[in-house]
């Protein structure tokens, strides 16, 4: 029994030892795009990037912490921050374009993840050290996403959503299944440097605080003005009846797409080595009291 407790506490601190790079922690800082109902090309909404302007890249920053569970796998739980932007003004599209909406929304996110490595080199430059090595993965979680979309008038940035300017209350919290890729590189088995890009698929069609249809709001008042912002006089003197479209019931929004959102980021981390002396602490009263048996050998002159 004695000889199966020491195997099974000798077994212990060797998964201890070899686990002592399994963390690392870091941030990162890079670029935020949208894809909403604002601006966009000359056809209809197409999905991931081909209706995003990159005149509307603002930045985006992170904070993680992140555990190696084994050779493939690891999961990762992160603080995110983006900026996102949209004008109809930038679009091709003459019934965005006359549309005249804009808007411009702050995002925090709480992410959690799991993150497949499928390529990995652990011995850059054939040091035979192995302290420096690259990494590469793909990835995709869950979460929480924080919001409240502005716009600007004479000036001043108005939060859209006590407006209700489709008569709805939407949420400032919704759920997002972010999909990531990237890779890092590491240095002297601590230091890291990598680039993550990641995907978020919202549960909400109001990140630009556009969805359905126009709706009556009174006259006047700062629902009405933010809620239909039409150039209708450039837009009759473009093609006359046009305006027909912006009135109450007819469409304003996608509301069979929800929003998604690009980050990009340049990532920074530690890796966290743990100590070595855990063993000793840990585990050292195992051997305690136990005698090492030496053969005694009788000297002969």
């Amino acid at each position: 029994m004695k000889k199966l407790i020491l195997a099974g506490a000798l077994t212990v601190v060797s998964i201890i030892s070899n686990a002592q790079y399994n963390w690392d922690f870091g941030g990162g800082i890079g670029a935020a795009n949208v894809l909403g109902d604002m601006g966009g090309n000359e056809l209809s909404r197409r999905d991931f990037v081909a209706d995003m302007k990159l005149t509307q890249t603002r930045q985006a920053a992170n904070a993680f912490a992140r555990y190696k569970i084994n050779q493939y796998f690891s999961v990762k739980g992160s603080i995110n921050y983006a900026t996102l932007r949209g004008a109809d003004s930038l679009s091709s599209n003459r019934g965005r374009y006359y549309r005249n909406l804009s808007f411009r929304n702050y995002v925090w996110e709480a992410a959690a993840e799991t993150q497949f490595f499928f390529y990995e080199i652990n011995d850059l430059g054939r040091t035979y050290r192995y302290t420096n090595s690259f990494r590469a993965y793909i990835g995709l979680g869950v979460s929480g996403v924080y919001h409240n979309p502005k716009a600007n008038y004479k000036g001043e940035w108005i939060a859209l959503r006590p407006l209700e300017t489709e008569n709805y209350r939407y949420s400032k919290v919704v759920l997002a299944i972010p999909a990531t890729a990237g890779f890092y590189f590491t240095f002297k088995k601590q230091f890291r440097v990598g680039w993550n890009v990641s995907w978020r698929t919202t549960f909400t069609d109001y990140l630009d605080d556009v969805s359905t249809v126009y709706v009556d709001k009174p006259a006047g008042s700062m629902a009405a003005i933010l809620a239909n912002r039409t150039n209708v006089a450039a837009a009759e003197a473009e093609e006359p009846g046009l305006s027909n479209n912006w009135v109450p019931g007819s469409k304003r929004g996608d509301p069979s797409h929800n929003d998604s959102f690009l980050t990009t980021n340049i990532e920074f981390s530690y890796v966290y080595r743990g100590k070595s002396s855990l063993y000793k602490s840990k585990y050292g009263n195992i051997f305690k009291g136990q005698k090492v048996k030496r053969r005694k050998v009788r000297a002969k002159f």
